[in-house]
């Protein structure tokens, strides 16, 4: 059996080791899906900082929806049902991570008036880990991805 918290603690140590949201998030996960560590790390790249450091939607939550494909997407294109239900994952995991966490968007949950702009991400310092809430949110996002895992082996 898989223990899903330390899935949880290996996400946040992901991103206390200077990877972003998404890929600490899928990182955590994905040799459950016969994904290296370097897949993931490669897969998941773009989506940190609310994608592309744009500050749209959280890079965590991304990381989960990614993990929600992985586990449910369809490969069909006809496939309606499939899809369906890969979207239907996908807003409740949504759901779940805007009722914890107030928002999906990153400069709503960094609590920016406007995007920085820059494309540059910032050093990770002591300062920087006290100013952002991103640790926070690549742990409940990965939680939440464990929850989900843990009630459909239930």
């Amino acid at each position: 059996m898989i223990d899903l918290e330390e899935r949880v603690d290996k996400a946040v140590t992901y991103f206390k080791s200077g990877y972003n949201c998404s890929q600490s998030v899928v990182a955590a996960f994905a040799d459950m899906y016969g994904y290296t560590e370097e897949q993931a790390l490669r897969m998941a790249a773009s989506f940190g900082g609310g994608i592309g450091r744009m500050r749209q939607t959280c890079g965590a939550a991304c990381g989960m929806f990614l993990l929600a494909g992985l586990e449910n997407g369809t490969t069909d294109a006809k496939d309606r049902d499939g899809k369906a239900a890969n979207y239907a994952l996908v807003q409740q995991l949504a759901g779940e991570f805007s009722k914890r966490n107030g928002s999906l968007v990153c400069a709503e949950l960094l609590g920016l008036k406007q995007p920085e702009g820059s494309f540059i991400p910032e050093n990770r310092t002591d300062q920087y880990y006290q100013k952002r809430p991103c640790v926070k949110m690549v742990e409940e996002a990965a939680r939440i991805w464990a929850e989900y895992l843990k009630t459909k082996s239930e």
